[in-house]
This record gives structure tokens, C-alpha cells and sequence, in this order.
């Protein structure tokens, strides 16, 4: 029986199928290109933030064990100490020797209270580090898809001899147009990804990260937008299919969305 979706959740699932698809429509358009590796990387990060997500949503079970002891050990010697003060009553007949005694027990409890506190937060900050690590993977598969689309210029299809150390051309309109929407395609499916790390791990440091993210992402699709409304104006050659109006071709059937 198919497990029951639900719709203001991203799934999983359906990221890692829409960038498989998505990867083998630029190799198949693109054999062999630099856009068509980048594309896999991706779906191989798209596989490992389903596995990354579901470790940050599940509760570390032996690190949890770990500071549990630890943090019993530490009451337990904050016990044994306080009742060995007992047997030394004649320390407080001098106001000095107590006034002593008194800041180095309430230095001693704020470094222990302090200890645990940090004990406390370590799985936490653990999640955190893991997450901004993986984040910083789709900072960077996003820098490296602009850079794939920003020789990628409408206007070099109409005029201008290539130098020697000209990018290589797409050659027609169309394949241009494919070629900017499959950039465009790569980056949501990047900022989806970013998402999915902090759908169930609303840490504050995490969630600006993926912020930044999404913003990167959206800034360098629009910049990818103005080029295809460029390209939309140009006139097709007599055997390039007409260009449609500039469109953003991503698969949102295969993306579920949240609301927040």
C-alpha cells in the first residue's frame, strides 16, 4: 500500500526522482557536458539529503546516552562534595575562611551548571555543523551552474566573429533556450534541497544559511530569466523549432512544497 504524501511536507522521494530525471534530460540534450556532470552531482546530493535529513530529524541515541552519564557523574561529585563540607564545620567559625569557602562553591556551581548547559546543547550543535556543512554544497553547486550559464550570452548568436579564447558556442536559439532552462531547473532543485535540511531541524543558524541560499538561487535564476526573455525575442532559424515565451520548465508536480 503506497504511503500516504504528505502535501505541506517536501518529500524526499520526489526531489531525488525529479533530479534523476532532470539529470538525464540535459544528458541527453547535452552529452557528455560540463552541465550534464553537474546535474548528476546534484542527484547524488539529492540521494544523500534524504539520508542527512532523516539523521537530523532522529534523536542521536548513544551521544544521548554519553552526556546523560556524564551529566550524572558531575551531580554525583557535586553530591559527594557538598556532603564531605560536613565534616569540616570549624572552616566556618572564621567569617574569612566562609566568605572563601562561599565563592569558591559558587564559582564551582556556575562552571558545573555552565558544563552541563554545554552537554546539554552538544547533539545540537552537532546537527548544526553537519547541516551547514552540507549547505555549503549547494552554495557551491549553485555558484558552479551560474558559472556553466554565464557565457551563455542570446546576443552571440546574432553577431561577432569568436577570438581563440572564445567560450564555446551553443549553436542555435533553441538549444540556448534549453540549455538556460535546465540552469534554472538545477537551482530550484538546489534550493528545494536546502529546504529539506531544516524541515524538521528549525535551528536558528541552519534556517538563516538555507535562507541565503534560497536567495542566491532565486537572484541567479532571474538573471538566468533576463537572458531567455533576450532569447525569446530573437528570430528562429527556418529549422529550429519556434522558441515559446521565455518559461521557467520546472517540474512542480514532482516537488512538494510547504507551506510555513
Amino acid at each position: 500500500m503506497p504511503h500516504a504524501v504528505n502535501r505541506r511536507l517536501l518529500d524526499p522521494e520526489r526531489i531525488i526522482e525529479t533530479s534523476s530525471q532532470l539529470q538525464r534530460r540535459i544528458a541527453e540534450r547535452f552529452p557528455k557536458s560540463g552541465l550534464s556532470r553537474v546535474a548528476e552531482e546534484l542527484h547524488t546530493i539529492a540521494r544523500e539529503s534524504a539520508i542527512r535529513a532523516d539523521e537530523f530529524d532522529r534523536p542521536n541515541i548513544p551521544l544521548r546516552i554519553g552526556i546523560g552519564v556524564l551529566i550524572c557523574a558531575i551531580i554525583a561529585f557535586l553530591i559527594v562534595t557538598i556532603m564531605s563540607v560536613h565534616g569540616t564545620d570549624h572552616l566556618f567559625e572564621d567569617m574569612s575562611n566562609f566568605v572563601q569557602f562561599l565563592e569558591a562553591a559558587i564559582g564551582g556551581i556556575v562552571f558545573i551548571g555552565a558544563a552541563i548547559l554545554y552537554l546539554i546543547s552538544l547533539e545540537n550543535r552537532w546537527k548544526c555543523s553537519r547541516a551547514l556543512n552540507a549547505i555549503r554544497e549547494l552554495r557551491a553547486i549553485a555558484h558552479i551552474v551560474d558559472m556553466h550559464q554565464l557565457t551563455k550570452d542570446p546576443e552571440r548568436l546574432l553577431h561577432g566573429p569568436s577570438t581563440p579564447s572564445s567560450p564555446k558556442r551553443v549553436r542555435s536559439p533553441f538549444q540556448l533556450s534549453r540549455y538556460l532552462d535546465y540552469c534554472i531547473e538545477l537551482l530550484a532543485v538546489t534550493g528545494k534541497i536546502a529546504a529539506l535540511y531544516v524541515q524538521n531541524f528549525p535551528d536558528r543558524e541552519a534556517l538563516a544559511a538555507v535562507e541565503q541560499v534560497e536567495t542566491l538561487t532565486t537572484g541567479l535564476s532571474r538573471s538566468i530569466w533576463q537572458k531567455m526573455m533576450i532569447l525569446g525575442q530573437l528570430p528562429a532559424a527556418p529549422d529550429e523549432p519556434k522558441l515559446p515565451e521565455a518559461e521557467i520548465v520546472v517540474d512542480r508536480s514532482a516537488i512538494e512544497t510547504h507551506s510555513q
